[in-house]
């Protein structure tokens, strides 16, 4: 296989990124704040998608310094770049899904176009990112030669930024100058922010109004479908004020917010004289603790755990006193009563054996009431381990291969089925054989399993394996792309990418190559679900076509369960060459996609293709052989150009 230079930029990007050890990294699910002219800390800062940063006063970064946004940077005063030395400012990078809202953004080194100093590379916005500015942009109101505008890239201003317009430099570059602003009219940033947990049975709900608002319709309920719908019993009414009490006297919920609930809410922008309002806002979240325990240390079903743990929870909302029940089976922990309360969050049950399951509860006294625990359970090291599929694994294949590691054991035995509390044996083996297949499994269920292990040189033998569970897809799966390895094709078990792909390699009629030369060969960073997809490079310049072909070995009736949609997920660059992008079956029938620019798509996008359309061209879906896929005019190949493709979780959708 060929070296597909194509693809060196994203790589390039994460090696950077990785580079960057001392940096503020703002992990998916983290808000960080800086308050009152703080300084971040030296080195590139990297807000991952899911992530918060928020700039409540004045931020310096140091000269040199890179900003990669792929979550939510909010800019709440000013923001300045670069330090006071004038050299080169930071360099911020808005990827796909990132956003920037900022209130003031002081570009104290840009100066103005006569004196030249604009900085050049100073913001690139990548396919769907998104720069927000509210008040200015730099001195003189002015922004300087980005390297990149991305098709889908945005650049929003309003209140007092409306001085934007785009103008083109020389060499394709941008200046923004004296332009006109444009309104975000949806409520944003909820506080407390979403699928937060709030300790206490009041809150004050607060929201960033959007810019176009004069007035906001407020829901809120504990039914997520009541909310989204807009329900009569969650309109808690119109106000002006961008804030709402809950759980006081006077107010929604006016007895209080009941512990282990979580609450749904949504604000509704409204402008009567706006023909598009109301504008529905994201439907937010936020759960008040329960008085029982939670948040166990192990966590439930946790494996591979010390034979000396030190067990821990969070204690139930309110709870003063806490009753510990520990033991090998579920029912004596369950039928346990009598304890001995204790003041402290941590218990010591002392030293287990290898390779057990154990069950706890935690009883939570608050002075007034005993709440009972749930029931627990942890395995400690020297167990069986499930491998695949992971233990609570949603969207499986309807023919997996169950594979677990060996734990103690010397031999096994296998249980399976639907009910949890009655397995049935389904067969026995000795080490070396850690594999079961259990056949066409039925669809969106969920299947229970254990391997129980015994082994006559351990006095402890035999042993109860842990309880795993998997619920099988909704759909059918074509090739989610998860079964590639790279093992040597020499080796059991090798199924290399671009051995289940038939690409051009050696084929002067076909210009593409599926995956890379080195190991791994299929693409473990830029994938749309699961650890890996499929990267094909397209050459179109002599071929005039490029495609990869996959040859079904099971799933080849495509009328099962009443599937009627084909779904593929794929990718590309803005640097690709547009060329047409199509599907055929059978190596006979072609469906293109209608977007001739699809292969410059940056962001992973959803191709919904209704089967008939290859049913019209002959097909019969109850026996499909093969699937390809193409860049290129495939009837009438004309040379074209070049790029690289992703494509990922191929499936078939009933109605």
């Amino acid at each position: 296989m060929s070296v597909k230079s194509t693809c060196l930029i994203s790589f390039v990007l994460v090696l950077a990124l990785v580079g960057s050890a001392s940096a503020l990294v703002v992990k998916s699910g983290e808000v960080v704040t800086y308050d009152n002219r703080t300084r971040i800390p030296d080195g590139n800062t990297i807000v991952e998608a899911g992530g918060t940063l928020i700039f409540r006063a004045r931020v310096d970064f140091d000269g040199g310094d890179e900003l990669h946004i792929y979550g939510t940077v909010i800019s709440e005063d000013t923001c300045k770049f670069p330090d006071s030395s004038g050299d080169q400012g930071v360099k911020a990078f808005i990827y796909n899904g990132g956003l920037w809202d900022a209130s003031d953004i002081e570009n104290r080194a840009g100066g103005d176009e006569a004196s030249g100093g604009g900085r050049g590379d100073w913001i690139t916005l990548s396919q769907g990112g998104t720069l927000i500015v509210r008040t200015r942009y730099g001195d003189g109101h002015q922004f300087y030669d980005p390297s990149f505008w991305m098709d889908d890239g945005s650049l929003i201003t309003g209140e007092d930024g409306g001085e934007i317009t785009f103008e083109e430099l020389e060499g394709g570059a941008i200046k923004i100058v004296n332009g006109r602003p444009y309104a975000v009219p949806y409520a944003r940033y909820p506080n407390p922010v979403d699928g937060a947990l709030h300790n206490d049975t009041w809150i004050n709900l607060s929201w960033r109004s959007g810019d176009l608002a004069l007035s906001h319709d407020v829901y809120i309920g504990d039914n997520f479908d009541d909310v989204n719908a807009g329900a009569e019993n969650t309109f808690r009414g119109n106000q002006t004020d961008n804030f709402i009490v809950a759980g006081f006297p006077g107010f929604p919920y006016p007895d209080g917010l009941v512990p282990g609930t979580t609450y749904y809410w949504r604000i509704d922008e409204v402008n009567d004289t706006e023909p598009n309002s109301p504008w529905k806002s994201d439907i937010w979240s936020f759960s008040i603790p329960p008085k029982t325990a939670y948040f166990p240390e192990p966590a439930d079903g946790a494996e591979g755990v010390s034979v000396d743990p030190k067990l821990s929870w969070t204690p139930g909302f309110g709870s003063k006193l806490h009753t510990v029940y520990f033991g090998e089976t579920f029912d004596e922990v369950d039928n346990a009563t009598g304890g001995l309360p204790q003041g402290t969050v941590t218990y010591s049950p002392g030293t287990l054996k290898m390779a057990r399951t154990y069950y706890w509860r935690v009883d939570e006294f608050d002075v007034i009431e005993t709440y009972k625990g749930d029931i627990w359970s942890f395995t400690t090291e020297g167990a069986v381990t499930a491998l695949e599929p992971v233990n609570g694994a949603a969207d499986v294949t309807h023919t997996p291969v169950l594979t677990w590691a060996p734990g103690l054991g010397a031999a096994h035995d296998i249980f399976f089925g639907t009910d949890a509390g009655a397995l049935e044996k389904k067969g026995s083996g000795n080490l070396g054989a850690e594999s079961y297949e259990p056949g066409q499994l039925q669809w969106n269920t969920t299947y229970y399993w254990r391997v129980n292990e015994a082994n006559s040189a351990n006095t402890d033998s035999p042993w109860t394996g842990p309880l795993w569970s998997f619920t099988t897809a909704n759909f059918l799966i074509i090739d989610d792309m998860e079964a590639y390895n790279d093992l040597d094709p020499a080796e059991d078990g090798s199924n290399r990418i671009f051995n289940a792909w038939i690409d051009g390699f050696d084929d002067p009629t076909n210009g593409s190559l599926v995956g890379y030369d080195q190991a791994p060969f299929a693409e473990q960073t830029i994938v749309h679900s699961g650890n890996q997809s499929l990267p094909m490079s397209y050459d179109n310049s002599v071929a005039g076509k490029s495609e990869a072909t996959y040859v079904l070995t099971s799933n080849r009736d495509w009328t099962i369960n009443g599937v009627n949609t084909l779904t593929i997920w794929f990718r590309g660059t803005s640097s690709n060459d547009p060329e047409p992008m199509y599907v055929a079956l059978n190596d006979s029938a072609v469906v293109t996609n209608n977007n001739p620019n699809a292969s410059k798509r940056g962001f992973w996008t959803e191709w919904n293709i209704d089967l008939q359309a290859f049913a019209g061209q002959g097909v019969n879906l109850t026996n499909v052989n093969s699937i390809t896929l193409g860049l290129g005019n495939r009837s009438n190949p004309t040379a074209g150009g070049t790029g690289m493709m992703y494509f990922d979780d191929i499936r078939l959708y009933a109605p």
